[in-house]
């Protein structure tokens, strides 16, 4: 017998579609009526409240109201709650015994993503976040040659930082992340993919990858990109970088901006979907694109097969070597051992349904320990920078911090290399994050 609809039932979660196309969407009465809903569900709970500080924002208007009720909250503070959600998604995943199939139907970060979306549309959102959240645009402007160096100058500048924090409201204390001259695909340009080409499909090449750089990954990291291919290439697995790439759209995604998200769908799905017609996986090394992929675009564009193609493709790094392994591929002849890592397990990749694929794959290195930290790092590549939210950013952090402190690893990081920067900050040494594709590279020796 079917357990959907009583708390505490087995049955698994489900996700709904997004339904943006729907008019109801839209409607900010209609908004307002189920944010009241949900509100009110959250405060009887509150079992979320150490997750974000959305849940403590929303807890502290509601004690402090008239009625210590959500109908003594003033509609108008909602937005308060909204402001303080960045879609980690663990509310939904890790914590909540009413999302669907139970009946109360709750979905708290797809009705954050709802209220953002209107909120965008009305044209209430800042200048600053609408720039931070072109990270395609941001990345070519400051990683043209000379440019560079002077962002990267400017943002270890006390006066420059300043001036930022003051004018734009990007914390003067926050760490920025540096550009290259010299971004991933172009270090990689020998390994684009052409169409024209008859690269791939020869029937002995048995595993197949076109790695998605990404937006951070091409202008900031190119490294963490580097070790993904010398990875995969060293366990025979043919790497090509897709003929063009964009920004996957999470960024605009978590500010609500969901006509650029279709714009940048309709270019990258029809050039990915192509790949997987010849037989290739996607992989990409931040879990967030992963995740815009896997499940955010699906739930947009339901219909959409090129879209459910694209999904069904689309592997994190860790998750396709251990695949590898299961069928008895993955090299496992490693010249260097990794003693004890700390290992933050970034959000966007807990709720992507994997399991601990990192931490399995790591400790087939001999000599080896794994110590998994499950707490989310809190900056969410905008949200730890912003002069409003930096504070809220570190307080979440600290329990991450504090177990790495403790654990005292030969080596901390996280699949998320925007987390593992930020955890870099908050520490009181200068040890620096490492990424666990690197780690693996290290462990290769190679």
């Amino acid at each position: 017998m079917s357990e959907a609809g009583r708390e505490g039932g087995l049955d698994a979660p489900t996700r709904h579609p997004l339904n943006q196309n729907d008019p109801e969407f839209w409607d900010e009465a209609a908004l307002n009526k189920e944010l009241e809903r949900v509100y009110d569900i959250c405060h009887g709970c509150r079992r979320c409240v150490s997750l974000c500080n959305a849940f403590p924002t929303l807890f502290d208007l509601v004690d402090e109201s008239d009625t210590m009720e959500v109908d003594g909250v003033d509609v108008a503070d909602y937005t308060k709650v909204v402001d303080q959600c960045y879609l980690c998604d663990l509310c939904y995943l890790t914590k909540c015994p009413y999302v669907p199939p139970h009946e109360w139907n709750v979905d708290f970060p797809h009705l954050m993503l709802r209220a953002k979306a209107i909120k965008f549309k009305k044209g209430d959102t800042k200048f600053r976040d609408n720039i931070i959240t072109s990270t395609d645009m941001v990345g070519k402007l400051a990683g043209a040659p000379v440019v560079n160096q002077l962002v990267n100058a400017g943002n270890k500048s006390k006066t420059i930082r300043g001036l930022l924090d003051s004018s734009l409201g990007i914390h003067k204390e926050a760490r920025l992340p540096e550009y290259v001259g010299r971004t991933a695909r172009s270090r990689h340009g020998t390994i684009v993919f052409d169409p024209k080409s008859q690269k791939g499909e020869s029937e002995t090449i048995k595993n197949k990858v076109a790695l998605f750089t990404t937006c951070y990954c091409n202008y900031n990291e190119p490294g963490v990109a580097d070790s993904v291919i010398k990875v995969l290439q060293h366990n025979q697995v043919e790497v090509v970088l897709p003929v063009k790439e964009h920004c996957c759209g999470m960024p605009k995604l978590e500010l609500g901006d969901l006509s650029t998200v279709e714009k940048l769908k309709e270019k990258n799905i029809p050039l990915l979907y192509e790949l997987t017609r010849k037989g290739y996986s996607i992989l990409a090394a931040v879990p967030s694109c992963v995740l815009m992929f896997k499940q955010e675009l699906p739930l947009m564009y339901p219909d959409d097969e090129e879209v459910k193609a694209v999904a069904n493709a689309f592997f994190d790094p860790f998750e396709y070597l251990h695949k590898l392994h299961k069928a008895g591929e993955l090299n496992t002849g490693f010249k260097n051992t990794l003693g004890d890592i700390s290992y933050h397990v970034a959000c966007h990749q807990r709720v992507q349904n994997i399991g601990p694929k990192t931490k399995q794959v790591l400790e087939l290195i001999s000599d080896t320990n794994v110590q998994p930290i499950e707490r989310c790092s809190g900056h969410d590549g905008t949200y730890g920078v912003k002069s409003e939210t930096f504070e809220f950013a570190n307080k979440i952090a600290r329990p991450i911090v504090r177990q790495i402190e403790k654990q005292k690893p030969d080596y901390y990081g996280s699949d998320c290399p925007v987390a593992g920067r930020h955890l870099e900050n908050n520490l009181s040494d200068d040890k620096e994050a490492v990424h666990p594709i690197d780690l693996l590279r290290i462990a290769y020796g190679i």
